[in-house]
């Protein structure tokens, strides 16, 4: 094999892999959302999501349906006033399923700081960025996590 025929099937293949190592799997991205809203870290959440993303808060004083970035930045802002400080963040039966077209992820999550909240999570996730996100507030979720 020549060496010109040798750099077009390998220099292709590479670039493949350089930007699969660029991509989190979705737990991932899941995980750093989760973390970004503990943490109260607006700047991060909102870099997760993709244009025109949806938000449904079901439960609590934020129940609602937030469109689009400027919306669910509001919604986020009221939330990280509201909780103060960071909050304790665990994570229990993180469930991915994916396809080339996208992926799902589902949680049982526990934000603790002035008041436990229980969140059974679902995230929708397109070419890395969320694009429908169900928060819904569940105070009998079983959580066997621990910090």
């Amino acid at each position: 094999m020549t060496k010109t025929r040798f750099a077009t099937l390998v220099l292709p293949i590479a670039a493949l892999l350089a930007a699969g190592q660029a991509i989190a799997a979705p737990a991932d991205e899941a995980r750093a959302h989760f973390q970004a809203i503990a943490a109260g870290d607006l700047p991060a959440l909102m870099q997760g999501y993709a244009e025109g993303a949806r938000f449904e808060w079901v439960g609590g004083p934020l129940d609602g349906s937030y469109a689009g970035s400027e919306a669910i930045r509001a919604v986020w802002s009221k939330f990280a006033a509201a909780q103060g400080g960071p909050l304790k963040l665990a994570v229990d039966k993180l469930e991915e399923s994916a396809n080339p077209k996208g992926a799902t992820v589902s949680a049982h999550v526990l934000f603790e700081g002035k008041a436990a909240i229980k969140v059974r999570y679902v995230l929708t996730l397109r070419e890395g960025k969320i694009v429908s996100e169900i928060w819904q507030i569940d105070p009998k979720l079983n959580l066997a996590a621990a910090y």
